[in-house]
């Protein structure tokens, strides 16, 4: 199996800065080499994707292969921010999967239906989301083949 050497580009939009942190330390505990980027609304995700205002830089805020998105944000919540990223031709091709501490079978519904790629309920333990961003980590990081986005 032939890997990319450029590293996958994961974009995660969460706006609890422990979750951030612990999804962090989980894709390093997995041995799950990338480069994470952070925002913390659906708003800031709208604009890094979109190279607008404090993302306009592609060296310190690169294109992402894969978005993370939490559900549950400000000012723009993870729903609406999916239904903009797929309404977008530029960025629809993204695949995002939606992270979430939601179990409702109404998100989980509405996710794919509006274009989520996938739906993972964080686990409660650390044990558990290393597990889980593991197993991410080797679907999208080393299985499937991401569409690159140049530029």
């Amino acid at each position: 199996m032939t890997h990319d050497p450029q590293p996958v580009v994961i974009l995660m939009a969460e706006d609890d800065a422990d979750d951030r942190l612990l999804v962090k330390e989980a894709f390093q505990e997995g041995r799950v080499t990338n480069n994470m980027q952070f925002v913390e609304n659906g708003v800031e995700l709208l604009d890094y994707l979109r190279r607008q205002g404090k993302y306009v830089d592609p060296e310190s805020c690169p294109s992402p292969d894969l978005i993370l998105l939490d559900l549950n944000m400000p000012r723009k919540d993870g729903r609406e921010a999916l239904r903009e990223i797929k309404a977008d031709p530029h960025l629809r091709h993204l695949p995002v999967v939606v992270l979430t501490t939601s179990k409702a079978e109404e998100d989980v519904l509405r996710s794919y239906d509006l274009g989520a790629a996938g739906f993972i309920t964080k686990p409660v333990t650390f044990q558990g989301l290393i597990e889980a961003v593991t197993s991410l980590g080797e679907y999208w990081v080393q299985i499937v083949r991401l569409p690159r986005n140049e530029g």
